[in-house]
């Protein structure tokens, strides 16, 4: 298993990220496949047994988003399957040592794969249920090597239907010094996830919950 520690911040003012980015020299990880749209299906048993222990089972599908390569027929996709452990009880280990609880931190295990409709009817036949889709779109950008603290760091750009987030995954410290660097602090750290986050904005907007999907009223 990898661990994963992450947080993410709301974002209100993009031209702002952008210019912090770009005095940080900021780069995309992958040149071509900086932007990408992710479809992403999360499963659970009928009584909702693995959101009762915090743990995430999901499969991820990737498509490239720039619109020139798609218009040449050269959009890549990838499929990529995800499960998650409960983050509270790494999160409580963590800060018997750290002395805080900042950031979210949990097991990961992942895995690309050949099919993700296989996998998805193998799921079913066992009993689990796709029970909530969300979207968005996501660009990962990296620090030059200059900036040795970002080492192991993932700046990642979030467009959602319920608006512009950054995940920040790496180290703790690096994810704290890098919250600074982009005009943040551990006052502004959002640890959850886009469930519940998307719930919290439809009873905010008085709306029936559904899947968080873009054109979606």
């Amino acid at each position: 298993m990898a661990r994963e520690t992450e947080i993410k911040l709301r974002i209100e003012d993009r031209k702002a990220l952008m210019r912090a980015l770009k005095r940080l020299a900021a780069r995309p990880r992958d040149a071509k496949r900086a932007r990408v749209h992710e479809s992403n299906l999360i499963f659970d048993t009928p009584e909702g047994g693995l959101a009762k222990h915090g743990q995430l089972l999901r499969i991820r599908t990737e498509t490239t988003a720039d619109c020139k390569r798609r218009a040449k027929g050269r959009a890549e996709t990838r499929t990529m399957l995800t499960f998650k452990s409960p983050p509270e009880e790494l999160a409580i280990g963590d800060a018997r040592t750290s002395g805080d609880r900042r950031h979210k931190v949990r097991e990961e295990i992942e895995t690309a794969l050949a099919d993700g409709e296989t996998i998805r009817r193998i799921f079913e036949g066992l009993g689990l249920r796709a029970w909530f889709r969300y979207e968005k779109y996501r660009t990962t950008y990296m620090l030059p090597g200059k900036h040795t603290w970002a080492k192991g760091l993932l700046i990642e750009l979030d467009e959602t239907p319920i608006g512009t987030f950054v995940e920040l995954e790496g180290p703790g410290e690096a994810i704290d010094r890098a919250a600074r660097e982009l005009g943040y602090s551990a006052r502004d750290y959002v640890v959850k996830n886009y469930l519940v986050l998307y719930l919290e904005e439809c009873k905010r907007a008085g709306k029936q919950p559904g899947n968080m999907e873009f054109g979606r009223k």
